[in-house]
């Protein structure tokens, strides 16, 4: 779906000396991390900045997230590519497009209108095409086409919204980081025959998750 650019080795250097060395190993979740142009979805003031080892502001008070943790929680969702995939948070765009090329379809929900309204128009210059977009609390996730195969929540919550668990397909894997407002653990909940299995995947911090089932403003 993207084209080559001028930052493809720095695409291929932040794959080998971020990803691989820490263990991050699904070969599809590699070759989308190689291929999408991180330097699309950043402010041009910091484009330079766009693979190094660490987030980035995106304006709204709002991050693009590290490289490696894109590529753990997107590894994490165990996608094979002909999954329905729910993203809380769509901010930048970014981990939308990693979401686009490993699944059958993306539905990304944003709070922020101006964000979602940039993200679209990005990941439609990238030709993403296989992406739905709604503004609104990403808390109460996307009912209308549930139930999904993954679901993945890019801000960090005081627990896990009880609709995101609602809508998680048998054998679904949710990836959210929860905590308190300024550090989190990264969980990993699958659902097997309505229950929910919980697998810490390390510490972590992202901005809030604000919503009716998460954080107030």
């Amino acid at each position: 779906m993207v084209s080559s650019s001028d930052y493809r080795l720095a695409r291929e250097k932040m794959v080998r000396d971020q990803l691989i060395p820490r263990g991050i190993r699904d070969p599809r979740v590699l070759e989308a991390m190689g291929k999408v142009p991180r330097d699309r979805f950043v402010e041009e003031a910091l484009v330079g900045e766009a693979y190094n080892d660490h987030p980035l502001p995106i304006g709204h008070h709002q991050t693009i997230s590290q490289p490696y943790i894109v590529a753990l929680m997107t590894e994490a969702l165990e996608l094979k590519g002909d999954e329905k995939v729910l993203e809380i948070g769509t901010g930048s765009g970014y981990q939308t497009a990693i979401l686009a090329e490993l699944a059958y379809r993306v539905y990304t929900v944003e709070r922020i209108r101006a964000l979602m309204v940039e993200a679209r128009k990005t990941l439609g210059q990238l030709n993403y095409h296989n992406v739905l977009f709604k503004a609104f609390d990403g808390t109460l996730g996307w009912e209308e086409y549930a139930p999904y195969e993954a679901i993945i929540v890019t801000a960090g919550a005081p627990g896990l919204p009880q609709p995101l668990l609602d809508q998680l397909a048998e054998g679904g894997r949710l990836v959210i980081p929860t905590g308190n407002r300024s550090s989190q653990e990264l969980i990993k909940v699958t659902r097997k025959r309505g229950r929910y299995m919980e697998k810490n995947l390390g510490g972590c911090r992202f901005v809030n998750l604000i919503g009716i089932h998460g954080w107030k403003e």
